[in-house]
């Protein structure tokens, strides 16, 4: 007859340590994360040295850029083509016309998208899959194809020559994705809180206003902050329908750049793109964070 022996256990003393993992596996690690460093710094460099030069080509004279290396250091540094730029480039009227076209047509284009993927996703009403999928349409249809006919129509409706043609197709095309990306976003915001909202006697305006947009505000930040990228480096419909120099916006602006007596300066022409890329480039840096909050926001299903 057998007895069980009872099981030995042991403390594991200060002597005794875990497992390490060997030699060779902290070098592959060591090796990958150099690899990962450096890939990491080739694309700084990538991304930021254009810009770096850009910047530097901004500083030199007509005489510098033409008769010396393009990668050289500005021999003197012109800061005057900053005010060239902005004052003879006519850069100031044409950052005004752009903040004229901008402004309108995002306020449009977030009030009316935001509130359309509302009423498509929150409420519940017949058609609504039908009217999102002809909104999904509006993406497919390219802007190229819209231009003529509707530069017959301002023309007919006595738009013309005003900031108007802009306003109105930058709000047309920028709806169908901006509706598109609402709806998707308000599919993670749990039903449960309009059914709250109701249950209390707010109206369906009350709960748009007062509980859908403060929960979808970086959604709502991130969509008005790629429709403004959209807008703001539109150079075709700009040009289209923008056809005096009054009225011209910064990208068609800096297409027909141009000095004294019609010749080109290179100087207050880079002044004129860093101004418009660096400006564009702040934007989005002081947004940065609320961006990625929206843009993981919808991602996840509440």
């Amino acid at each position: 007859m057998s007895v069980d022996t009872p099981m030995k256990t042991r403390v594991l003393g200060r002597g005794d340590r875990p497992r390490r993992a060997g030699a060779p596996t902290r070098r592959r690690r060591r090796i990958s994360r150099i690899w990962a460093q450096m890939a990491i710094g080739l694309l700084l460099v990538v991304e930021i040295y254009p810009l770096v030069w850009m910047f530097l080509t901004s500083l030199k004279s007509n005489d510098d850029y033409l008769n010396h290396s393009t990668w050289s250091l500005p021999t003197t540094w012109e800061w005057g083509n900053y005010t060239e730029a902005w004052t003879t480039g006519h850069i100031g009227l044409y950052v005004r016309n752009s903040l004229l076209a901008v402004v309108p047509s995002l306020a449009l284009i977030l009030l009316l998208g935001t509130a359309a993927g509302f009423a498509l996703q929150i409420m519940v009403w017949k058609g609504r899959s039908l009217t999102l999928l002809i909104f999904l349409a509006g993406i497919m249809v390219p802007s190229q194809m819209i231009l003529l006919p509707l530069f017959t129509v301002y023309f007919q409706a006595g738009l013309s020559g005003t900031l108007w043609p802009l306003i109105l197709t930058y709000t047309g095309t920028g709806l169908p994705l901006t509706v598109f990306m609402m709806a998707t976003y308000y599919k993670s915001v749990p039903r449960e809180l309009f059914e709250a909202a109701t249950i209390d006697g707010a109206s369906i305006l009350r709960a748009f206003w007062s509980v859908s947009l403060p929960v979808v505000r970086n959604a709502v930040l991130t969509v008005g902050l790629v429709q403004f990228f959209f807008i703001w480096n539109d150079l075709l419909i700009a040009l289209t329908f923008t056809n005096n120099q009054d009225l011209r916006t910064i990208q068609v602006g800096l297409l027909n750049f141009t000095g004294d007596f019609g010749a080109t300066q290179y100087g207050p022409l880079f002044a004129a793109i860093c101004i418009n890329v660096f400006g564009t480039l702040a934007v989005y840096l002081f947004l940065n964070q609320k961006v990625m909050k929206g843009l993981t926001g919808g991602a996840v299903k509440g």
